[in-house]
């Protein structure tokens, strides 16, 4: 019989089978945060239009083309100029909305804070870009020093490293910052440096090449890239203080150990960037090669109305991790569904079991029985399947003796114990078994 209805174009079902890795990866990284001081922080799937247009910027792909509405069943408009609903399509802007809204960044002059999230783009769906993915990320608000640039990258290294995800190449560069001496000086340069090919450059980035220049650095169309090959580098406008600033974010680098490469055109596809911005690009991951990345963002609190605050943070994709881990490396986590399973070898004892079933998951111990009134033979199979370490078999010689059959699977042994204390010394092997 055919499926009627399948997951929609660019997402993905993530099925029992692929969870002991999408948990691996989720709990590497929440252990990585807590140990450089990060606290979760979970925001809203869905918020206003006007926060991404003010943040991302307006003539930004996300904004111009990638956005998914949010509207109420049954109407073909959003539900009203104030309320322009949109589903999330990057972590940062939600998170910045976020602290500000309830006081966070008046309560400790440093916040750091992450998030486990899926985000929502409107693409073509590809390897490693999907219209659903799923990220994580960083940001740290408070402080302007060069160190936190340095930590929030030791952290995404560290953490990709000790996924499995490593073979990685550090991109960093420096846009300046809004100075008239600084990144509007090159600006200037890049626009004078455009305008002699700007009938080669794609339809968009002739758009862009007076509304927004650095986004033409960051086209992917084949043509525009060999076009920027020669075009001029923000590193070399760059103001004192910005110079400064990452002079001592690579000095940092250079004191961990963490090599990298200078990329002058790198520029990030977001316009809240100022300063440092880097990328993690991996040579598995084809034309999608990016799988971390983020930069300092100094304005973006003031443009969401708060006070000049300082930050930094990157996202990183989930499935891009999943996609490049190194195969050797398997989730330490079991496959086992559970620890031990009840077989009913006579109806008789159905009750019995329901309660024993009972018994053993209020002590902690993940158990599951048969519902299918199966064969014995049958259960143990599946019990097999289910990776089950022990099998409890129920039967009418176990009710007469008040017993159960303790088989362990792994062993391949059995015993007999008395039912009311089965639960206790299973609580023990289990423990240990973990």
């Amino acid at each position: 019989m055919p499926v009627k209805f399948r997951a929609p174009r660019g997402t993905k079902d993530i099925l029992p089978d692929d969870i002991a890795e999408w948990r691996l990866v989720e709990e590497t990284f929440r252990q990585w945060c807590s140990r450089y001081g990060y606290r979760e922080i979970r925001t809203p799937t869905f918020e206003d239009m006007g926060l991404f247009e003010r943040t991302v910027g307006e003539t930004s792909d996300i904004v111009q083309k990638q956005m998914f509405a949010v509207m109420p069943y049954g109407s073909r408009h959003p539900v009203g100029e104030e309320e322009r609903w949109i589903l999330r399509p990057e972590g940062t802007a939600p998170v910045a909305r976020a602290l500000l809204e309830h006081g966070l960044l008046q309560q400790s002059p440093l916040v750091k804070v992450f998030y486990i999230a899926p985000i929502f783009r409107y693409e073509r769906p590809q390897a490693g870009r999907l219209r659903q993915h799923h990220q994580c990320g960083v940001e740290a608000i408070g402080s302007p020093s060069p160190l936190l640039d340095v930590e929030v990258i030791s952290l995404g290294f560290d953490f990709l490293s000790s996924v499995g995800a490593g073979g990685f190449v550090i991109n960093l560069n420096s846009i300046g910052c809004l100075n008239e001496n600084c990144r509007p000086r090159y600006r200037q340069a890049l626009i004078s440096f455009l305008q002699s090919r700007e009938r080669e450059l794609c339809e968009d980035c002739q758009r862009r090449l007076y509304t927004n220049p650095l986004r033409v650095l960051d086209c992917k169309e084949e043509k525009c890239r060999e076009i920027v090959k020669d075009a001029p580098i923000s590193v070399d406008f760059l103001c004192g203080e910005c110079g400064e600033h990452f002079d001592a974010v690579r000095k940092g680098l250079d004191g961990l150990g963490i090599s990298y490469e200078l990329n002058g055109r790198l520029v990030r596809g977001l316009d809240y960037y100022t300063r440092t911005v880097f990328e993690f690009v991996h040579p598995k991951l084809g034309a999608q090669s990016t799988i971390l990345g983020g930069g300092r963002y100094d304005g973006l609190i003031e443009e969401l109305g708060g006070n000049p605050t300082p930050g930094v943070g990157f996202g990183c994709g989930i499935e891009r991790v999943l996609l490049v881990r190194e195969a050797n490396l398997q989730p330490k986590t079991t496959d086992a569904t559970v620890d031990v399973f009840i077989a009913v070898a006579a109806d008789i004892a159905r009750d019995a079991a329901l309660k024993l079933l009972y018994e053993l998951r209020r002590a902690g111990i993940r158990a599951d029985c048969d519902y299918l009134a199966r064969s014995l033979k049958a259960q143990m199979r599946y019990a097999d399947k289910l990776g089950a370490r022990f099998v409890l078999i129920l039967g009418d010689e176990e009710l007469r003796e008040n017993a159960v059959t303790v088989r362990d699977m792994q062993r391949s042994e059995q015993r007999k114990e008395p039912i009311d204390k089965v639960v206790e010394s299973l609580s023990a092997l289990v423990a240990n078994n973990s």
